[in-house]
């Protein structure tokens, strides 16, 4: 079972929003509308993913990380190393 079970329809809900902001900027870019105007989209877009990402990560931490650690051992020393490796990524992006 994911972390993300519980918040599903809201990660889902939020991802079909930031979809319909790409296609919206895509929209933007065919109709040549002003640079400035495209960049607040692209913004708008980002921090929707932005948002997703550390919904998932907190549903990890509290899931995964936490039964991992509770267990104890290689498994807890690797789902520390994989939420560790995630916020680095999310931090460089």
């Amino acid at each position: 079972m994911t972390g993300y079970m519980g918040n599903k329809d809201d990660l889902l809900k939020r991802l079909r929003r930031a979809e319909g902001q790409v296609r919206g900027i895509a929209r933007m870019v065919e109709d040549d509308q002003y640079c400035i105007d495209v960049l607040t989209q692209v913004s708008a877009a980002t921090k929707a993913l932005e948002t997703v990402a550390l919904s998932l990560l907190s549903d990890h931490l509290n899931h995964c990380v936490a039964e991992a650690s509770a267990e104890g051992g290689p498994v807890a020393e690797e789902k520390l190393r994989e939420a560790n490796d995630a916020i680095a990524r999310l931090v460089r992006s």
